[in-house]
């Protein structure tokens, strides 16, 4: 498979230089998850999303933005940094667990005075925590105001078109976790799940960007050539480990919902080369400075939900 499914998700460091850190923003008793009690999820977002908003000042966040595998340079140019915090003191987020990945949440003021929260504490299904945990971050940016949602991940491309290195819009995607975020009679509809409307306007920003079908499957392993084979025949574009699930959570919150994932290797069995966790951090490092202009542009005119 290729993914950076460690690396995707997170590899985006944002400014540390806030005015407020994690621990200087309230009570650090709700910070990491495993304190949650007895909690619902909702009432956990709803805490996290007040210890973030009244730590930094502010009433609400206009946009979230989840920054995985190669996307975090990003972050450095897309506003002035309002506060940061470490993950692992927000209510209901883990300390980063995965190399390249920054394990904070950080609020920027674009120049539009938008506030965008940055995630960079995302959990992956692999990481055993639970899919709660991984669609905590959407739930949390949905209670805090959010009502634009931005996923970013790296992957290993399927397609052959798609070139190491590029940025593809994910047009939807396919969930092969054998889970959803979603539980009870919650038959939310997923057509259109990344909005063509916001898709529309990236390729006027990026004329010429490539769309593709993205597959979530659960990792922790690369996959093999043959389920390579298998996902290619069911549709699939790009295979990573992240994104999928926070989509779904994303639209129950009832969010627009928009992707891009970096396709940082060819999937297993596209070339004779064994997928390599640390080559898809460099290919990721190297992407940076374009993925950054990319999705600065992308945010900075991004129209109003």
């Amino acid at each position: 498979m290729t993914q950076n499914s460690g690396t995707t998700e997170n590899h985006g460091s944002p400014s540390d230089n806030g005015a407020a850190t994690g621990a200087a923003a309230g009570s650090a008793a709700a910070g990491s998850a495993g304190g949650t009690g007895s909690l619902s999820t909702a009432e956990l977002a709803q805490q996290a999303a007040d210890f973030l908003l009244t730590g930094a000042g502010i009433p609400k966040i206009d946009i979230a933005l989840t920054l995985g595998s190669g996307w975090g340079k990003a972050a450095e140019q897309l506003g002035e940094v309002i506060a940061s915090f470490a993950g692992d003191t927000v209510p209901g987020f883990y300390s980063a667990g995965i190399i390249g990945h920054s394990g904070k949440l950080t609020l920027l003021r674009l120049p539009d005075e938008r506030i965008v929260l940055v995630i960079g504490a995302r959990t992956h299904l692999y990481e055993g925590h639970g899919v709660d945990a991984v669609a905590h971050g959407v739930r949390t940016a949905a209670a805090a105001g959010a009502k634009t949602l931005i996923l970013t991940n790296g992957s290993g491309g399927i397609n052959e078109q798609y070139q190491v290195g590029e940025a593809v819009l994910i047009s939807d995607h396919i969930n092969l976790t054998a889970t959803s975020p979603l539980k009870g009679a919650e038959f939310v509809d997923m057509t259109d799940l990344y909005s063509s409307s916001l898709r529309d306007y990236v390729r006027t920003v990026e004329p010429g960007i490539k769309e593709g079908v993205y597959v979530q499957l659960p990792g922790p392993h690369f996959e093999t050539p043959a389920e390579i084979r298998f996902l290619r025949t069911i549709g699939g574009d790009a295979v990573g480990m992240s994104t999928a699930l926070e989509a779904i959570a994303a639209r129950a919150a009832g969010m627009r919902i928009l992707g891009f994932t970096l396709v940082t290797n060819p999937a297993a069995g596209i070339t004779d080369e064994p997928l390599d966790h640390h080559e898809v951090i460099a290919q990721g490092k190297a992407a940076e400075p374009r993925l950054a202009d990319l999705l600065t542009r992308v945010v900075h005119g991004l129209p109003a939900a």
